[in-house]
């Protein structure tokens, strides 16, 4: 039995009295302290992927378990860190985490809840800036906040939704170190939604692409077997490396070739509903 998995899952919409389906059967097993990468189109369906392991919507067919457990609500064993980073703009940095704190561990005492704020603000490099609010920050170091407080809340599965998506590019490869050091440190298990394939081969032990929407699936997964730390300079000079990419990248063309079959079921309900 696979630590978290999805089996079967398929949600769509309705939109102006169509509907829209967004994921189709897909399945999906990831094991205890796996680095997990789901890549994929814009538009493909993976923030509502992230939603149904998040517990944050439920499925309209299928499944989402946790150690066999059903998946029907959010909690704190499973922290979504999101592109937006999601900080409440009149707390500080420190505040913003120590919220968080004190809702999973109310019934600790302060100190320990404040010892607890402080090691992940320092985890992420933050201990300084610990009084500033948000807007005082830079992208970067406003996605280390959300960051130190997903962990903070010591969840059992980290789930990351595009959070370098915003950034520019070399904020972005400095957070992608930190987030490769992070996971080293504690070795959670963590599901990355990315549009971004070498991003996932430089973080994950495996990739599962996510097929062109609408109707999007999972694909085959793709072991990554690069060794740890991994420098993009080096890897990308790694004929395997370029390889792998490569099956990847045309794995997700060909998704996206192969879609008018979804259209052209889309087009027919649109004829349907607009029929005399």
């Amino acid at each position: 039995m696979a630590f978290l998995e999805a089996a079967g899952v398929s949600k769509g919409f309705l939109s102006r009295r169509r509907w829209v389906p967004v994921i189709e059967n897909a399945d999906l097993a990831i094991e205890r302290g796996e680095f997990v990468a789901i890549v994929g189109f814009s538009g493909s369906g993976k923030s509502t992927l992230i939603s149904l392991l998040a517990g944050l919507s439920r499925p309209d067919r299928g499944a989402i378990r946790m150690e066999g457990r059903l998946v029907a609500s959010p909690g704190p064993d499973r922290a979504v860190v999101f592109q937006n980073y999601a900080l409440l703009p009149w707390l500080s940095v420190g505040e913003n985490v120590s919220l968080a704190v004190d809702r999973v561990f109310q019934g600790q005492p302060p100190e320990e809840r404040e010892r607890r704020t402080e090691t992940f603000l320092e985890l992420v490099k933050l201990r300084d800036a610990r009084h500033k609010k948000p807007a005082q920050l830079s992208g970067g170091m406003r996605q280390r906040v959300a960051v130190a407080r997903a962990l903070a809340m010591d969840p059992r599965v980290l789930l990351l939704d595009e959070p370098l998506g915003a950034l520019d590019a070399m904020t972005r490869s400095v957070l992608q170190g930190e987030i490769a050091r992070i996971w080293e440190a504690d070795r959670k298990t963590v599901v990355l939604i990315t549009n971004d394939v070498e991003e996932g081969m430089l973080l994950a032990d495996r990739i599962v692409p996510l097929t062109a929407g609408p109707g999007a699936t999972l694909g085959p997964s793709f072991p990554v077997p690069f060794p740890r730390p991994r420098i993009r300079k080096v890897l990308e000079r790694n004929p395997e490396f370029k390889g792998l990419r490569l099956r990847i990248e045309e794995f997700l063309l060909i998704s996206r070739r192969e879609r008018p079959a979804a259209g052209t079921s889309s087009r027919l309900l649109v004829e349907v509903e607009q029929a005399p």
